[in-house]
Formats: C-alpha cells, sequence, structure tokens
C-alpha cells in the first residue's frame, strides 16, 4: 500500500482516502465473503470496515501498517455481521452455456460443493483463521496480529478448523443408512 496515500487520507484528504479505499475494496470483500460466506453480509461488514477505516484512519500509528489494521478492522464487522444474523440464503452464480462440463468439471464442482459446505460448517472465528492463514497467506503471527489474539490461540483455531474441516468433508463422503441398506 502507498503510504502516502494513507498519510494524506489520515490528514482528512476525501480524495486520498477515495483512492485507497477503492484499492483495498475489493480485496476487503474478498475476504469477508470467504469468512461470511454471504454476499450481503460481506457488502455490509466491507462498508462497515470501511467506514471504520475512514473513522479511525488519524489514530493509526503506523501508515505501512495500513493493510494489517484494515483487516483487523474487516474480521470484526465480519463477527459484527456474522452475531447478527444467521439466516440461510442461496448464493446463486450464473454459468456460462457455451461450453459443456466434462465429466472432470463435474467432479470438480462436486468437490468444490463438498468443500463450501464444510466450510460453512466452521464457526466465523475458524473461517477467520483459515481465511487469514490460507487465502491471504498471512503467516501465523500476523494472522494473531490482526485478530488481537494470541499465535498459540490462531494455531489450536487453525488445527481445530482444519480438523473439523476433514470431519464434514468425511461425514458427508460416508453413505447415508438408506444407501448403505440398498
Amino acid at each position: 500500500m502507498d503510504t502516502s496515500l494513507v498519510i494524506r487520507a489520515q490528514h482528512g484528504d476525501e480524495g486520498a482516502f477515495a483512492s485507497l479505499a477503492a484499492a483495498v475494496g475489493d480485496r476487503l470483500h474478498a475476504v469477508a465473503y470467504r469468512i461470511l460466506r454471504d454476499t450481503d453480509l460481506a457488502e455490509d461488514a466491507t462498508q462497515q470496515a470501511l467506514l471504520n477505516v475512514w473513522q479511525d484512519l488519524p489514530k493509526l500509528r503506523d501508515p505501512a501498517r495500513f493493510d494489517a489494521w484494515s483487516y483487523r478492522l474487516l474480521v470484526r464487522a465480519c463477527y459484527a455481521e456474522g452475531r447478527k444474523t444467521h439466516r440461510w440464503g442461496p448464493n446463486l452464480r450464473l454459468l456460462p452455456v457455451d461450453e459443456p462440463i466434462a465429466a472432470d468439471g463435474l467432479d470438480m464442482v462436486a468437490h468444490r460443493d463438498q468443500l463450501e459446505r464444510g466450510f460453512r460448517r466452521l464457526s466465523i472465528d475458524h473461517r477467520a483463521v483459515v481465511v487469514l492463514h490460507h487465502y491471504l497467506d498471512m503467516p501465523l503471527d500476523q494472522v494473531a496480529e490482526t485478530l488481537g489474539i494470541p499465535a498459540g490461540t490462531v494455531r489450536s483455531r487453525l488445527h481445530h478448523a482444519m480438523r473439523g474441516l476433514r470431519a464434514a468433508l468425511d461425514a458427508d463422503a460416508r453413505p447415508t443408512a438408506r444407501e448403505a441398506a440398498q
């Protein structure tokens, strides 16, 4: 991130903040979606995080740490959105129909769907750690700093998240009682 842009925004330059928000908005939304697994909730969390960035930017001591600081605000906004509502709604995307899907493509879709179901079963705390570590490629100590929790807690959450994800995938792979009887 361009620290001069952050510094100008810290001093109230609205144009600099608009450029800053445009530069980080899509990344923040992508992370929020991966944590919340819902487009509308992710948009709300991203909007709240950007509002918090604007309000708290003058308090940021080290402009070079803007990215980690903004992710911390985003994760807090995701936690708040996740606590507000526990609703389920289909998250549909239109797929192009020009190209036929090969058998390998169907397997890939089935595996991705299975992974998505398993990921949705994780708590928001576990999803946040997995997303920051695996999606953003943050080292565990930086994840701990971003979330404001001890590094041991991050390791524990990551361990339990991966174990929970494996268990969910294994459970989905087991035949149901009806399938086993046939």
